[in-house]
């Protein structure tokens, strides 16, 4: 949820997962990406991953995001 942070709306949940990745990253990914005016109202990745409760730098494989979902929801399923 982009504006997550900037709306307040963290205090809904319980828990927050940042995914983030290079802006170039990012780009090459999606046509969307691109920074634009909407874009630049965002909180800095940097802040949201300081705030976050996990938080995972997307510039590897599939396979390893898929692990540290993985990880994070076998995390969170001990704390039930």
């Amino acid at each position: 949820m982009p504006l997550l942070y900037e709306v307040g709306g963290e205090r809904r949940f319980d828990v927050v997962v940042v995914v983030t990745a290079p802006r170039q990253l990012r780009e090459a990914r999606s046509p969307y990406a691109r920074a634009d005016e909407r874009g630049r109202r965002l909180l800095p990745d940097r802040e949201k991953v300081e705030r976050a409760d996990y938080a995972y730098r997307n510039t590897g494989t599939p396979e390893e995001l898929d692990a540290f979902v993985a990880d994070v929801v076998e995390q969170l399923g001990a704390r039930v």
